[in-house]
């Protein structure tokens, strides 16, 4: 395995001076180092990944010198229009380390939404011209790479790829944060949303929230068929949501979104609010953290995302951090509403996941409503 801070030791020596990107769960030691040890002006956690590649190119820009993107594989379609049609060698030829967290790497398992994604990783790198290498998980492969991407670097001045395996990086204890105390987890927060809102079309968003909602309805032996379950596609659950309430008036739709993906295509919430669907209540979940690649910080603690979201047009905001007050702004049936719940981080460690594959979400979800 590679130590994170050999790792960083040796980017810093091939001349590596600023980091980017979306965390990711197989890259989170390394991401916990960056964040105990890189001042936070070198090491900025974007809003998604092809924001990353625009810092780092900007970074490229002023200084001359080499900038990193780190993200999930997932996160390479959010960054394939930056990387062809800025950072190209056909473009403007913006050198830049890319580090790809290989979720779904095939003969290994993992969840359905990362199947595809590994399946394609490499080829994609191959079709957009990326030359890459996958990362040896010893410290002596490791710098035998990392000098080989140094000259790609140096002769070519284009992006470089970093393929990461699961298990690459060794443990790395990370220092603990204060954490602001509140009355509820995001579990506790879905539990009075699901309770209050019965009778309504949920859509959750990626990651934990959705594994939560699931296991609290098989708490309350109930039905998933009313719960569609994004297990990808990160940001997106909004606009899914919104398609679904826009063709069923007559349904109320409860999207149960995150933070971090809120802020990842925030642009979303100005195509809500502009529809202005009645019976659409968009909640986001805020906890200040990506939760589930290993609890790296979001910037929601740091905006107004109340005034955000009155400022795109939702006809009525709410911020709470009680169960009675969070109770209450479910109560406002005059969509579209924004409710931000403020919750405490943290995830119970036997969280489970959905026991149904993501096509049998979708057919009982759609059975449910009768478009099927």
């Amino acid at each position: 395995m590679i130590s994170p801070s050999f790792f960083y030791d040796k980017l810093t020596e091939i001349g590596v001076g600023f980091f980017t990107g979306v965390p990711d769960s197989l890259l989170k030691q390394f991401c916990a180092y960056l964040k105990d040890n890189v001042p936070k002006e070198r090491n900025i956690i974007a809003a998604n990944e092809g924001c990353s590649v625009g810092l780092a190119t900007g970074y490229h820009l002023a200084t001359n010198r080499i900038p990193l993107v780190y993200m999930q594989n997932s996160g390479m379609g959010n960054a394939t229009n930056p990387l062809l049609s800025l950072a190209d060698p056909d473009v403007y030829n913006i050198p830049m380390i890319v580090v790809i967290g290989w979720r779904g790497e095939p003969g290994v398992h993992d969840e359905p939404q990362h199947v595809k994604q590994g399946k394609v990783t490499c080829t994609l790198l191959e079709t957009m011209g990326i030359p890459y290498c996958i990362l040896p998980e010893d410290e002596e492969g490791c710098e035998k790479a990392l000098k080989e991407c140094a000259e790609h670097l140096s002769k070519n001045g284009s992006p470089y790829a970093l393929v990461v395996r699961k298990n690459t990086f060794s443990e790395y204890q990370t220092k603990k944060d204060e954490e602001q105390a509140f009355e509820m987890s995001r579990e506790e927060a879905i539990g009075v949303i699901a309770d209050r809102l019965k009778g309504s079309l949920f859509v959750s968003t990626t990651g934990m929230a959705s594994r939560e909602l699931y296991e609290i309805r098989d708490r309350n032996g109930e039905s998933h068929d009313s719960d569609f379950l994004t297990v990808g596609s990160m940001g997106h659950s909004s606009q899914i949501a919104l398609g679904i309430a826009l063709n069923l008036p007559e349904r109320r739709i409860v999207c149960i979104d995150g933070d971090g993906a809120a802020i990842m295509h925030m642009g979303g919430m100005a195509t809500i609010a502009t529809q202005a669907p009645a019976n659409f209540i968009h909640i986001m979940i805020n906890n200040g953290v990506h939760d589930s690649v290993g609890g790296q910080p979001t910037v929601s603690r740091d905006i107004d995302i109340h005034r955000i979201a009155e400022a795109m047009g939702y006809r009525h905001v709410f911020t709470v951090d009680t169960k009675a007050k969070l109770e209450e702004a479910l109560g406002c049936e005059d969509g579209p509403v924004f409710v931000q719940v403020m919750v405490h981080r943290g995830a119970r460690k036997d969280l489970g996941r959905p026991k149904s594959t993501p096509v049998e979400n979708k057919v009982a979800f759609m059975k449910n409503i009768g478009s099927i």
